[in-house]
């Protein structure tokens, strides 16, 4: 539809000094919203990303990718197990841990999940190790009885490094008294913050024999697993939860993900993540509807070079080009400066962040409150596709009712006056 003739037109009406400087001012007010606009939506999704991934990093640091359980056992020969499940590609990391409830009583009392696992090998499917305030993973032995756990499930006990607890499990043994719930005294050794509640408040480490000892089992509960691709977590789980059935015998195994325990809360964020980009896009498309006022009052300004035009020879559809070119070079103008101006704030969002804040001495997210103290930023190239893609379409569609009435002009009735 664009020929030369209509693109030079167009880009004499864009660089000449108009007589109307109020068309110029709201041409400029055009530009801004749209640069604004893009900016915002640039910035705001990046800060989604951000969030997005620091809250799968975080969870996924203590959730395995993939979890396969014994169904009507213990999984006994777990370093067979092991070894089956290293052999799939996919698998980068494998570790056995045994898991249970129990009631853990200090200076105060608190349920807590007790999770038993080998210190040499957790290390392969969780981050726990590197998120330890006190003590060390290793310091858990074979024999020794000690317990790490989250920060925030100490200070609910009100014990620190060092200090005894008492762990109550739900299994009970009979004693000359009666029925009591098994019980373990162990020794707190190290200390851990990874900064998700779920965690740092209910969540027990023990050493995968004293587990076993603990809970009366004859095995681990099962086998965690990390893959190079998370997604494809189910599908790689149960095909090594087969190959075990095959190799080691006639026991069932149950496969599990780390979506089937947070789907809905990474869901939330997605859905989320969508509407503010809907919302967001409505601030892009009242600037680029800017162009439409714009272009009417320049469409008027511009009768008698219509008429001319028309009389010269160009045709209604070639008018209707040449203003349809001038708004969008206004549009892609305001979008070149919101995708500059949004990229530059996205990648240093952080950084601005923490300087305003010692600068002002404010605080945006107080450590006190929110796990994730600061402000992170993902931008995503493809994001910013889309978002370039959607204000350009948005400027398009302002251009088209000020271009057919500037085609539907007619040179008899535009000079009538001149």
């Amino acid at each position: 539809m664009f020929r030369p003739l209509e693109v030079f037109i167009g880009l004499r009406y864009t660089r000449a000094k108009r007589r109307n400087h109020f068309i110029s001012f709201i041409s400029f007010v055009s530009v801004l919203g749209i640069a604004v606009g893009v900016t915002a939506l640039i910035t705001v999704i990046s800060v989604m990303n951000g969030f997005d991934g620091e809250l799968k990093q975080r969870i996924l640091g203590m959730v395995a990718h993939a979890t396969i359980e014994g169904v009507d056992s213990s999984v006994r020969d777990w370093p067979g197990a092991i070894a089956i499940a290293r052999r799939n590609p996919h698998v980068v990391g494998a570790a056995p841990y045994v898991e249970g409830q129990a009631l853990i009583q200090g200076t105060r009392s608190s349920g807590a999940l007790v999770r038993g696992i080998e210190p040499a090998l957790e290390q392969q499917v969780s981050d726990v190790g590197s998120h330890m305030v006190a003590g060390k993973l290793d310091d858990l032995v074979e024999g020794g009885f000690g317990i790490v756990l989250g920060q925030e499930l100490a200070q609910t006990l009100g014990v620190g490094i060092g200090d005894w607890v008492v762990v109550y499990t739900p299994s009970f043994s009979v004693t000359p008294i009666g029925a009591l719930p098994r019980s373990k005294r162990m020794r707190v050794v190290g200390l851990f913050a990874v900064g998700m509640q779920e965690y740092d408040s209910g969540l027990a480490l023990m050493q995968m024999h004293d587990a076993q000892v603990l809970y009366r089992l004859d095995g681990p509960t099962g086998i965690r697993l990390k893959l190079d691709d998370m997604f494809r977590a189910y599908a790689v789980a149960r095909d090594i939860g087969r190959e075990l059935s095959a190799n080691l015998g006639s026991n069932y195994y149950r496969v599990s993900d780390w979506m089937q325990g947070h789907s809905n809360f990474f869901k939330a964020v997605a859905m989320e993540k969508k509407v503010m980009f809907l919302i967001l896009s409505l601030i892009v498309a009242v600037a680029a509807f800017n162009l439409v006022s714009t272009l009417v009052m320049l469409v008027q300004d511009k009768q008698a070079d219509i008429a001319i035009l028309r009389t010269l020879g160009q045709s209604p559809r070639s008018v209707m080009a040449t203003f349809m070119v001038q708004g969008i070079l206004v549009g892609t103008l305001g979008i070149a400066l919101g995708v500059l101006f949004g990229v530059l704030l996205a990648i240093n969002l952080s950084s601005l962040v923490q300087w305003i804040e010692q600068t002002f001495h404010v605080t945006f997210l107080s450590p006190d409150v929110y796990y994730i103290s600061e402000l992170p930023s993902d931008l995503h190239w493809g994001d910013v596709a889309w978002i370039t893609v959607t204000a350009f379409v948005f400027c398009a569609l302002a251009t088209l009712y000020p271009a057919r009435r500037a085609a539907r002009t007619q040179p008899a009735a535009a000079l009538r006056y001149e």
